[in-house]
């Protein structure tokens, strides 16, 4: 199967994530003026955001990642979640912003942030290039938000489809039947 007979139409442009990746870290800058930052990259969807935001943040940047899923093979999120990999660093006292690549049911990023927040950080804040509202099933909404999507399988961008598309320069979504 070849990827035009699965994938659908650009929706976002590489173009535009890039300006939105620079917008969105001149508002961590402002909003953390004269301290320094954790980002928290879920992997691995965030990978690609991740980089693009924090390149453009005029702060300390410290990066650590964590794998967390929800979804397995599926299209659908499971809704139990499990944690792959933890963090390294210790984010007592701390101010850390988890870099999602999409806040889809919220499932994940509620278990997510109260897992983290019992370690004491001194704030947590979320950033997502996507959000993805029409699927909300827990009260978790991104701080830092790219863009929103309709409710279809987005990949493209590190968002993945069975492990494909991640290397996709833009954000698509599966071809309807």
């Amino acid at each position: 199967m070849n990827k035009s007979q699965v994938i659908g139409q650009v929706m976002i442009s590489q173009e535009e994530i890039q300006q939105r990746a620079i917008e969105i870290a001149a508002e961590i800058t402002e909003d953390y003026k004269g301290e320094s930052v954790l980002l928290v990259g879920i992997l691995r969807g965030a990978v690609p955001w991740m980089v693009d935001v924090m390149k453009h943040i005029d702060l300390d940047v410290e990066i650590d990642f964590m794998a967390v899923s929800s979804y397995g093979a599926a299209t659908k999120s499971s809704g139990v979640v499990k944690i792959n990999k933890d963090l390294d660093s210790d984010i007592e006292g701390r101010h850390v912003i988890i870099v999602e690549d999409i806040v889809d049911t919220g499932i994940t990023l509620q278990y997510l942030t109260g897992y983290l927040e019992n370690r004491k950080p001194k704030s947590i804040k979320i950033c997502a290039l996507l959000d993805k509202p029409a699927r909300r099933r827990a009260d978790v909404y991104g701080d830092y938000v790219g863009f929103s999507v309709e409710d279809k399988f987005i990949v493209g961008y590190g968002l993945d489809f069975n492990q494909k598309y991640r290397q996709l320069p833009y954000i698509s979504c599966l071809a309807e039947d």
